[in-house]
């Protein structure tokens, strides 16, 4: 071999063993509670009769389902945790403005899609669940502010149920590590750079291929199932790592990922009939 060939072949083996580096979970907490659960996005939900997403009838309908549950949390005005996905109230409530944008208050007086349900707090939904099913808590990061990870985290210490936590954005996961880092902590992702919204922007190409794993040395990945073949996630997978597919929305989508995550978020149909 010249002398060049092994040159090559050292920086080869360097930047493969980097990347290895790079991407590595964390793999030090028991999972079990939440392997093989289908967990229900943003509760059991069914927006056209009367039990809205992110709802505490939407969380009722799961656990009478047994299904786990995956909710979302976002800070009100006054810094409580409120369970709501988007920024904008809307498309949910109707009404003009972000969520920060109301007190708590203001926004339990807000209606779900017209219904008689209004947004609750993460206080009100935990207390509903009450460890009857496992729980997936995303954190919302539209502020990036990590505030909503101390007010949250003041909720769940005490709960008496399992519950791990989650989001797109490694600041969620690394205050996790550095003030919680006994809560399972799984990182969102999805292979970015296909979007026009984020084609050409390093930080997202970065997050598609998970290289944020060295800060946040996540317990589980929980990955865009239509991307199931990004090649950081099966390695993760190979190093230990749990894994989640989000979102599948028909029995169709569940045939094609059966077997190969080891949590499954659903909505729009009863994954219960393929999974028998």
């Amino acid at each position: 071999m010249k002398k060049w060939q092994k040159i090559l072949a050292v920086a080869a083996v360097v930047i493969a063993v980097l990347y290895i580096f790079l991407i590595a979970p964390g793999n030090s907490k028991d999972l079990s509670p939440f392997q093989g659960v289908a967990f229900a996005h943003r509760g059991y939900f069914d927006n056209e009769n009367d039990i809205p997403e992110n709802s505490l009838a939407a969380f009722s309908a799961a656990i009478d389902k047994g299904f786990g549950i995956e909710l979302d949390v976002a800070l009100s005005k006054d810094g409580v945790a409120m369970v709501f996905h988007d920024a904008d109230l809307a498309r949910v409530c109707g009404v003009e403005g972000k969520i920060w944008e109301y007190t708590c208050r203001e926004l339990q007086q807000m209606q779900l899609l017209g219904t008689g349900h209004t947004v609750p707090t993460l206080q009100q939904a935990m207390e509903l669940i009450s460890g009857r099913v496992p729980v997936i808590v995303e954190y919302k990061m539209d502020l990036i502010d990590t505030a909503v990870c101390e007010k949250g985290h003041r909720i769940l210490k005490d709960y008496q149920g399992d519950y791990c936590i989650k989001s797109f954005d490694p600041r969620v996961l690394m205050w996790y590590k550095a003030n919680a880092p006994q809560v399972i902590r799984g990182q969102l992702a999805e292979e970015f750079w296909k979007s026009e919204k984020y084609a050409g922007k390093p930080l997202y190409l970065a997050l598609s291929y998970l290289v944020e794993n060295v800060a946040t040395r996540p317990d589980f990945i929980s990955y865009k199932f239509t991307d199931r073949d990004n090649i950081s996630l099966k390695l993760c997978r190979l190093l230990g790592a749990e894994t989640a597919c989000w979102t599948l929305r028909s029995s169709e989508d569940y045939a094609a990922v059966a077997g190969k995550f080891d949590m499954y978020i659903f909505d729009s149909f009863d994954i219960s009939e393929c999974m028998e």
